[in-house]
């Protein structure tokens, strides 16, 4: 039996301290932290009868407030309840996140986080150990450009991917083609796509040919136009196409057509939103994200879904580090895993918000053996960037 000390490292347990298994959710905190224009990241701290905390990732629900009133909400549904009863707490809530969708989910999410980070703790293994072990140490990360690129042209794009690449990424995503109106005439809509693809050029001539390029569409195109543009872009040779559409039919109809491979489903909810999804044949690679999709529990199933049918699984997530430590802790453990998001230069203060400071170098996220997420929330970060809420 192992308990925690004030240090954050775990030492063993006195004669007669409580079994894991009696650890029981007491407290929360709840704290959002300013990020850039996109918004803020919410992150969760559960405490618990044994004085072990677990930390979770509750950003981009949107709307912020209405997501951190369910968790709130939540959390007086699991108080004093076992940190084991993850499968209770979801089917408890249920009918919420049916009726609230992805802020309920979110909110959900976040607490789950939390539980699992402190079940490892409560039994001294890293989160992988929870999720069937690990098959590697360290997971692929491509860096996100997008969010953090106010720049939009091919310059714009050009000099983050630039960066990326000398912080040691070797894979570089864009959405070139946000803001592309919906409707319009063609010739201003040829206008906008003839723009993306100068965008993901410049950042192509810029990371070399032996660097991936991953190109996300954001859905803003219909089944003509989406078809046109994955001709339109082989020249670019993607590691991936993302997202091109909606439509499922159209979506499996890019699929069938395109020269390079697709990968999608971010939003998607739990196995029952995926399965129709990967029947359909929408994408090569799937991409749940462990906020959206239902947790860390909820990605490995969905993972387990599309290894059955012979996809990979690369997790979606331009999150804090929180989030992706969670969803490094499961990706480690996928034998479908392809490689992890990393919303890079959002923050410079980014890997100091928990300790030990967030590691990821020459393009991968590295795990460490210490137990749960492997780290805390640093408070010196949260007075200086973040506020109670």
């Amino acid at each position: 039996m192992l308990q925690a000390v004030g240090s954050g490292l775990f030492s063993p347990a006195p004669p007669g301290a409580a079994p894991a298994a009696r650890v029981r959710v007491t407290g929360l905190e709840v704290f959002r932290i300013p990020v850039n224009r996109r918004g803020a990241w919410v992150l969760v701290r559960v405490s618990t009868s044994q004085g072990l905390t677990g930390i979770g990732d509750a950003s981009h629900g949107y709307p912020d407030e209405r997501t951190i009133q369910l968790v709130r909400q939540f959390f007086e549904v699991l108080r004093g309840r076992s940190v084991f009863e993850i499968e209770w707490l979801r089917q408890r809530v249920q009918e919420e996140t049916n009726r609230h969708r992805r802020p309920a989910v979110v909110a959900l999410s976040a607490l789950e986080q939390c539980l699992f980070d402190i079940q490892g703790k409560a039994l001294g293994v890293p989160c992988s150990a929870l999720f069937g072990g690990r098959l590697r140490d360290k997971v692929r990360t491509y860096a996100n450009i997008n969010r953090a690129t106010e720049e939009r042209t091919p310059a714009g794009f050009a000099g983050l991917a630039e960066r990326a690449v000398q912080a040691g990424f070797d894979a570089i995503k864009l959405a070139p083609f946000d803001g592309m109106p919906r409707t319009g005439s063609a010739a201003e809509i040829e206008r906008f796509t003839r723009l993306g693809i100068e965008c993901a050029a410049a950042v192509r001539k810029v990371i070399g040919p032996d660097r991936d390029l991953l190109i996300d569409v954001h859905n803003t195109m219909n089944l003509e136009r989406g078809l046109e543009l994955a001709r339109r872009l082989e020249p670019l040779n993607l590691f991936w196409l993302e997202e091109v559409t909606r439509p499922l039919v159209d979506l499996a109809a890019i699929n069938r057509a395109a020269r390079m491979p697709t990968a999608g489903g971010e939003s998607i909810h739990g196995v029952k939103g995926f399965y129709p999804y990967i029947a359909a044949g929408a994408v090569d690679i799937v991409m749940p994200d462990v906020k959206y999709c239902g947790g860390m529990l909820e990605l490995k199933k969905i993972s387990v879904l599309a290894e059955a049918a012979g996809l990979l699984c690369s997790p979606h997530g331009p999150a804090s580090p929180v989030g992706n430590l969670a969803a490094a802790h499961v990706s480690a453990t996928l034998p479908n895993f392809q490689i992890l998001e990393f919303a890079f230069g959002e923050a410079p203060w980014r890997a100091e918000l928990v300790e030990p400071a967030e590691v990821v170098a020459g393009g991968y996220q590295a795990l460490a053996d210490r137990p749960g997420l492997g780290a805390v929330l640093s408070e010196a970060a949260l007075r200086k960037h973040g506020t109670p809420v």
